[in-house]
């Protein structure tokens, strides 16, 4: 086999062997936490401390998503690709720019329409109930 047919087969071989590699490492690592769990369970009497310990294990984030923030993120985006495109690449790139760049805003308004934290939601609540 030459140098020329062996490139593409590696850029081929390399988009295949990356994400098995990273779907092993997650299912190692996530293994390994659910080991530690389960061993703390077996040497622990109190129900109320082995919640608390469960939640340490918790990923998720308390937080909801702050769509005014990724509004604004995706309008730079846009805004990037289209300038991008002005200057360098051509009108397809400031097509695209143009696309993001609305769907940011359009991310945006969704988070100013729907508040989405507690402060807020008691807020909005608030001001139904005076009206």
């Amino acid at each position: 086999m030459n140098v020329e047919t062996l490139i593409p087969v590696l850029g081929i071989l390399t988009g295949i062997i990356i994400p098995i590699a990273v779907f092993i490492w997650q299912y190692y690592d996530a293994k390994g936490k659910r080991d530690a769990v389960v061993e703390i369970a077996k040497h622990i009497g109190d129900q109320d401390k082995l919640e608390e310990l469960l939640t340490l294990f918790d990923e998720r984030k308390s937080e909801p998503i702050d769509y005014r923030r990724g509004g604004v993120i995706t309008i730079f985006v846009g805004a990037g690709l289209f300038f991008l495109g002005l200057f360098f690449l051509g009108n397809i790139f400031k097509g695209i720019g143009a696309l993001v760049g609305l769907i940011g805003v359009g991310t945006m308004i969704a988070g100013y329409l729907y508040p989405n934290t507690e402060k807020e939601l008691t807020n909005a609540v608030d001001q139904f109930e005076k009206k």
